[in-house]
């Protein structure tokens, strides 16, 4: 069965031909700044063992001079350190889809803001591959800790359309701020 251009099948998702959904009109500069990530659906294994400690993080957001985005992850471990993690997104022809090779999880990552209210809520669209297996990862970006309830309805939706199981989509609970966060947020 293809959704959105996903096969979805048992616990993973695999893309089926092109799938070309990102927002109508993206505007780079306006998607910069710090983001809570607040919703995460995958079925990947990896998100089955561990969605039940994971907590809100944020990201930053920085547009570069060329057209790319990094990315700079955030979370508050509970033992008072930080987990952190960056990737430079690579800008493609179609504005809001980007690319970037992750070395921590060794994989390739096609990203596409699928929807965005720049002063409000990003919804996040990746396809990851890792040894010729791929499987999708939905992100709900906030700009508050707090977002409304038809934003997180919007996220759930989607991701079920994309054929992540209902169990798999995680609205995650607030969490402490990493220092950096604390500097940046105030």
């Amino acid at each position: 069965m293809c959704l959105f251009g996903l096969s979805a099948h048992n616990h993973h998702s695999e893309p089926c031909g092109q799938f070309q959904v990102v927002v109508k009109a993206f505007f780079l500069l306006q998607v910069g700044g710090t983001w809570y990530l607040v919703g995460f659906a995958t079925n990947a294994d990896w998100f089955v063992s561990r969605k039940a400690d994971m907590k809100m993080g944020t990201v930053t957001l920085t547009p570069q001079s060329n057209g790319d985005l990094e990315m700079d992850y955030s979370s508050l471990k509970p033992d008072g350190s930080c987990w952190t993690m960056n990737h430079l997104a690579k800008k493609t022809d179609i504005p809001g889809k980007f690319t970037f090779s992750s070395q921590r999880w060794a994989n390739e990552n096609d990203m596409r803001m699928v929807e965005v209210k720049y002063d409000e809520y990003s919804l996040v669209h990746t396809i990851k591959t890792k040894a010729g297996s791929s499987y999708i990862l939905n992100k709900l970006y906030s700009r508050t800790q707090d977002p409304s309830q038809a934003v997180l309805d919007k996220f759930t939706k989607f991701s079920l359309e994309q054929g992540i199981l209902p169990e798999n989509i995680a609205i995650l609970p607030k969490n402490g701020q990493c220092e950096r966060d604390r500097e940046i947020l105030s």
